[in-house]
This record gives C-alpha cells, sequence and structure tokens, in this order.
C-alpha cells in the first residue's frame, strides 16, 4: 500500500512540474516584455498584405520593443490592410519618413512590425501615417513563384540545344 502511495506522488509531482514547464514556456513565447503605460500615441500604416500579423505584434526598432500593434482592419476602398501602430510616448522622436516593414521572428515565429528611421526632422505624431511600407513575405507566394519561374524558364530539354546550336551554326557556317 505504501508502494503505491509513493507512486502516485512521484506522479503527481512529475505532472505538476510539467504543468509548471509549459506554463513558463508560454510566458517565454508570448514576447510581453513591452508594457505600455498607457502613454503614447498611435500611427497609421496601409499594407498590401499583413500575412499573419495579429493584434498585439511588437512593434520594434533596432530590435527595440517600442510599442505594440493595436488594431488591424480592411479599407474597402483602398483595399488595403490598415494597421494601427500603439507607440510609447518616450519614443516620440521617430523621423516622419520612417519605413515599416512586416517580418518574422525566425522560421516558425509570430510577425512583428520593423521600423527604420527615415531622415526627416519632424516626427510622427498621433495620427499620423507611415507612407513608406512593405509587406510581409509569404512562405508560399515565394515558393510558388520559384517554382512556376524555373518552370518557364527552363524549355523541354531537346528543344534547348537544337534551338541554341541552329544560331551558332549559320554564322559559323557562312563565315567558312
Amino acid at each position: 500500500m505504501r508502494q503505491n502511495r509513493a507512486i502516485d506522488v512521484s506522479t503527481g509531482l512529475y505532472v505538476l512540474l510539467g504543468v509548471a514547464a509549459i506554463l513558463f514556456l508560454v510566458t517565454q513565447i508570448s514576447n510581453r516584455e513591452f508594457s505600455s503605460n498607457g502613454k503614447g500615441y498611435d500611427v497609421v500604416a496601409q499594407f498590401d498584405n499583413v500575412g499573419g500579423l495579429k493584434v498585439g505584434a511588437p512593434v520594434k526598432m533596432a530590435g527595440v520593443t517600442i510599442g505594440r500593434v493595436v488594431g488591424i482592419g480592411y479599407d474597402m476602398k483602398l483595399f488595403k490592410a490598415i494597421v494601427r501602430l500603439g507607440i510609447d510616448s518616450s519614443y516620440d522622436e521617430i523621423p516622419d519618413d520612417s519605413d515599416a516593414s512586416i517580418y518574422t521572428a525566425g522560421l516558425l515565429g509570430g510577425q512583428y512590425i520593423g521600423i527604420e528611421p527615415g531622415g526627416s526632422e519632424d516626427y510622427l505624431e498621433d495620427g499620423s501615417q507611415i507612407e513608406f511600407v512593405q509587406n510581409a513575405i509569404v512562405l508560399e507566394n515565394l515558393i510558388s513563384k520559384y517554382l512556376f519561374g524555373q518552370a518557364i524558364k527552363e524549355p523541354p530539354p531537346g528543344q534547348a540545344s537544337d534551338e541554341a546550336a541552329s544560331p551558332a551554326e549559320s554564322p559559323a557556317s557562312s563565315g567558312q
């Protein structure tokens, strides 16, 4: 009877340890190191494709989280995704000609907005729009472009050698 109780207790401890490890990993993966103090300003960027970008995704400059994506919508007149970025008030000197790009954190990671500073002496303010954007790169589109691009560029095996040989032979034969 005591042996069964020891097995039950050890099994329970292993289960609790596993749950604690999963909770720890979830908190690490969620990447919530930035917490807004409620003060800041919102800027807007228009993208043709936001890929898997989600509300709450980080906004970074030089790898430092400066804000979060606070909203994603769709403009039916422009046919573009409208992304609203909440920037912390301590980052109030971002040039207004900066560009925003959607990046992926690692191969399987989530997406985030990266802002590259411009050279303007005017700064983004609440309600400003980032004019220069780069859309999310969709892996499926890249693969299909590569596959279909290669299929179009490569002629059938027998045809390429015949066409290449005939133009090369005619100048050589006319010169002889």
